[in-house]
């Protein structure tokens, strides 16, 4: 999976930013989840839904990743457990972002400082786009142009009044994806390990973009998959950060108050 194989790629090139690397805090707010790391690295993501229900005995756990055992784990071990939980994923990409975070700043990729990924596209002429969550703002700007757009999305709730007539199921993926030039994912299809399918059936000639507060992720995997560009999250406010994230802001609220939305480019 993309997750498991960024990882790995970064355990292999960046071996020495991994020594006794653990985490130093963490927020799990009910939309975002916000990580600070013991080499002074943040990272944000998407907090998947919990549905456990601990009222249940045989779901109760006091083990590792669990309240009171997440703060001074270290990286290492997140990734190396064999626990399947929504705690888990989400941690993980969090981990991953505040990793990524380092790297970006020090290496060669192309970015684009305060921009976003809809910002760069042409929308001129008569394409098929299909966004993969109901991004509203998205959505506005596509559907005054010329364009067909669909949208995938779990819930046909998720849309504003108005929006709703882009609906697709999202079990329709590998009908509607091979048929659009451009295709916009959401970043939580990363925490919730959904982007692989989505990317197996874009066609060779599509434009691919992944984008959201759970995207800011070192670039290497998902270019190497079909991903032309990546809206990520620069974290401009530390502490406005694990702010949002324990008051129950989302990514708006972010962006607001802590972060800078930047574009980094497969070129």
């Amino acid at each position: 999976m993309i997750l498991e194989e960024t990882y790995s790629f970064l355990r292999e090139k960046y071996k020495d930013l991994f020594e006794n690397l653990t985490i130093s805090d963490v927020r799990l707010g009910i939309h975002l989840t916000a990580v600070k790391l013991s080499d002074e690295s943040y990272g944000a993501a998407s907090t998947l839904s919990y549905n456990q229900l601990h009222c249940c005995k045989e779901n109760r756990d006091f083990g590792d990743f669990t309240p009171n055992r997440i703060k001074g784990q270290r990286v290492f071990d997140l990734f190396s457990s064999t626990k399947k939980t929504d705690v888990i994923d989400t941690l993980k990409m969090a981990v991953i972002n505040a990793i990524s975070s380092r790297i970006l700043q020090s290496n060669n990729y192309k970015i684009i400082e305060n921009a976003d990924p809809i910002d760069l596209l042409d929308l001129s002429s008569n394409k098929t786009i299909t966004i993969v969550g109901a991004f509203p703002s998205y959505i506005r700007k596509i559907e005054v142009t010329q364009n067909n757009l669909y949208v995938l999305e779990l819930n046909e709730n998720a849309f504003i009044d108005g929006q709703k007539k882009y609906y697709v199921p999202a079990s329709e993926y590998s009908r509607i994806i091979p048929i659009s030039d451009i295709v916009i994912i959401t970043g939580l299809t990363l925490v919730n390990n959904t982007i692989d399918g989505l990317l197996s059936s874009i066609s060779p000639t599509t434009k691919t973009i992944v984008t959201g507060p759970s995207s800011s992720i070192i670039p290497d995997i998902l270019f190497k998959n079909k991903v032309n560009m990546i809206g990520a999250t620069r974290i401009t406010d530390p502490e406005l950060l694990f702010t949002v994230a324990s008051e129950a802001g989302a990514g708006y609220h972010l962006f607001k108050y802590g972060a800078q939305k930047i574009c980094i480019l497969n070129e």
